[in-house]
């Protein structure tokens, strides 16, 4: 590592912690490193050339002078750093390794060797700095999608504030090719945004006058004007740069193994090699040479550096998160990388998750009671109520230009029921039929068997019609089904929803879903869940809406739809769709496998090469330049390796 302030020695081998603010270097700082490992490979190469021809100057302490010098240029803030870590209590880390290791190379005289482990040594920290600045880059790219600047209309004048000191209701005014500041309610008639920055969809999306647009979104076309609706550090792109920032710091689990066996692991081959000095000298007599032993044990301080592993795996977990974000899917850290490889059954609400939860009035059927005054009342009670069928209902009597200003009053919510309230002079029930049974309401039972989402409405508790909605399954919803099917690991796909269960299974045949259950409560959701828990099942459950944040939490691994999802799901799930697209359910999983594939094959293949050359090493089989090459080397082909997966098409 070249800044200490990014590293972590506590665990025995140093790591770089990725949550760190500290600045990225630009190119041409960072160009600027490698002159100071050129020059001393440079002179290193002369030295090697003067010492092979026998220049006759080049002898005696000439040498050591030479080499000496360009020990201390190259080396010699590794040297200060291990004995700052010394004087703290640390005693092993790959600082102090390095410099046992080269300083007993030059007690051997092996002057080259030492300067050429500690080079090497050095080039292949620039390289790995050269991989973390990348990634840093990535987030920092992130950072710059908020917006500094934003116009707002006060009194007809136009006004450059920050987005901080903007206030909920206030108009504000984007031109084309901007961003948008903050997230609002569009007051234009029209406006094309590309919403990469929150989706990962490149696509342009046309929005109509009164839709939501979100902070992060870019302007197309025309100037718009937009209506805040949240504060700067309540908007969706505020909260998923803190999720993002959050992610990188929650390790999985290998990761922590890695950790705990590196506080193992170092202090042992510390030990070996003096061990390899040593307990020769009992067993060869007088055929024991101490230099040819320490040279030994110094080529297996060099090669047991365990750079290849603390480096390259939180840095593949890191690009499992990066291929995420590039696909439009948020895992909040990489121990949710690791759970998505081990998910076997898919748990799914119905509405909003697979179906688009945009509710349109279809039909009003009423019995023995005026129609208009039925909408007219049902749309005052729901007024009160988020759910996107109270939205239909609402916008359906808005353009029906009914009234919609009665006084409402002692309005009470019923979860997975529907809405009771005082409107005008009426008592009003609206809700489905465990609304009606609830309150002893004497309805028509045929409307059990009705395949449609219905709204029933009763008026001071005698039932007099009902509203048909209609809600349309997600363009990808079919692909989402198959595509999970067809991954090795999930054996069952379940769906989840309290519409009714003849409504439900038009659903789950039309997509092909293994088992589905309707007319559920969220708490019976829970209860759902947790006998496929019992069963020994590994559960992920995909929700969009408040009602589903328990369950959300009660899955091993929980998703939400980001795009339109409630804050209490998003706020709650490990993984965050971001697109809204169900589809991108089997994307998740096969990222998650992408990235655990190469996890283990750094870990197989540093392990693996390490261990053959500390035992050729250890049997004089190995040379310092063969450990060196084979430390570097290694390390070098891990972090390819790992940021590999951001490349990766899935």
């Amino acid at each position: 590592m070249s800044k200490q302030e990014d590293l972590d020695c506590k665990d025995g081998a140093c790591a770089v912690d990725y949550t760190k603010d500290t600045p990225v270097k630009e190119t041409i700082s960072f160009n600027k490193e490698y002159i100071k490992p050129m020059v001393g490979l440079l002179f290193l190469v002369i030295g090697i050339g003067l010492e092979f021809f026998k220049i006759p100057f080049f002898k005696g302490y000439i040498p050591l002078l030479w080499f000496g010098i360009i020990y201390i240029f190259i080396g010699g803030p590794i040297v200060l750093k291990s004995l700052k870590l010394i004087v703290k209590g640390n005693i092993y880390n790959e600082f102090v390794l390095m410099s046992v290791a080269t300083i007993g190379a030059f007690l051997i005289g092996s002057y080259a060797e030492g300067i050429a482990v500690m080079l090497f040594y050095v080039i292949g920290e620039l390289f790995q700095e050269s991989a973390v600045n990348k990634a840093k880059r990535s987030i920092e790219s992130l950072l710059k999608v908020q917006v500094e600047e934003v116009t707002v209309l006060e009194n007809g004048n136009q006004i450059i504030k920050h987005p901080k000191e903007v206030k909920i209701g206030q108009i504000i005014q984007t031109k084309a090719g901007q961003k948008i500041a903050l997230d609002g309610k569009l007051i234009s008639e029209k406006a094309i945004l590309n919403t990469a920055a929150l989706t990962g969809e490149s696509k342009p999306d046309n929005k109509e006058k009164g839709a939501i647009v979100l902070a992060g979104m870019i302007n197309l076309n025309k100037l718009i004007e937009i209506e805040v609706t949240s504060k700067y550090e309540d908007t969706k792109l505020s909260k998923i740069l803190k999720l993002v920032q959050e992610a990188v710091g929650k390790k999985a689990k290998t990761q922590l193994l890695i950790s705990r066996l590196a506080k193992i692991y170092t202090p042992i081959v510390f030990w070996l090699a003096v061990t390899l000095v040593i307990v020769p000298y009992f067993f060869l007599g007088t055929d024991y040479h101490f230099q040819t032993w320490l040279q030994r044990a110094l080529i297996f301080l060099v090669i047991s550096c365990p750079c290849a592993l603390v480096i390259s795996i939180p840095l593949g977990y890191f690009g499992g998160i990066g291929a995420g974000s590039k696909n439009g899917i948020l895992f909040k850290g990489s121990n949710f990388l690791d759970m998505m490889t081990k998910v076997d059954t898919i748990v799914m609400d119905k509405t909003g998750t697979l179906t688009k939860g945009v509710f349109e009035v279809q039909e009003i059927v009423t019995n023995d009671f005026d129609k208009e005054l039925l909408i007219s009342l049902t749309a005052n009670l729901e007024k009160n109520s988020t759910h996107p069928i109270a939205d239909a209902i609402v916008k359906y009597a808005k353009l029906s230009n009914k009234n919609t200003d009665y006084k409402v009053a002692n309005v009470e919510e019923i979860s997975g029921h529907g809405l009771r309230g005082k409107v005008d002079k009426y008592q009003v029930l609206a809700g489905n039929i465990k609304l009606m049974e609830k309150f002893a309401v004497d309805y028509d039972k045929r409307l059990k068997i009705n395949t449609e989402t219905i709204v029933i409405v009763a008026i001071n508790k005698k039932y007099v019609g009902y509203i048909a909605i209609a809600d349309t399954i997600k363009d990808d919803a079919l692909l989402a089904i198959k595509s999970l099917q067809e991954l090795e690991k999930v054996k069952q796909i379940v769906m989840l929803s309290g519409d009714k269960q003849l409504v439900v299974d038009k659903v789950a045949k039309q997509l092909g879903i293994d088992k589905a259950i309707g007319g559920l409560l969220p708490e019976d959701k829970i209860v759902e869940v947790e006998k496929l828990k019992q069963q020994g099942s590994t559960i992920a459950f995909i929700g969009d809406g408040i009602n589903d944040a328990p369950v959300i939490t009660l899955s091993d691994v929980g998703l939400a739809m980001g795009g339109l999802g409630s804050d209490a799901a998003i706020e709650t799930a490990d993984v965050i769709i971001q697109t809204d697209q169900p589809s991108k359910i089997a994307t998740a999983i096969k990222i998650g496998n992408a990235t655990n594939k190469i996890i283990w094959q750094n870990i197989t293949l540093a392990l693996g090469v390490k261990i053959l050359v500390l035992i050729l090493g250890a049997m004089g089989m190995a040379t310092m330049w063969e450990a060196v090459i084979a430390d570097v080397g290694v390390a070098l082909l891990a972090i390819l390796n790992a940021v590999r997966i951001q490349r990766m098409k899935f």
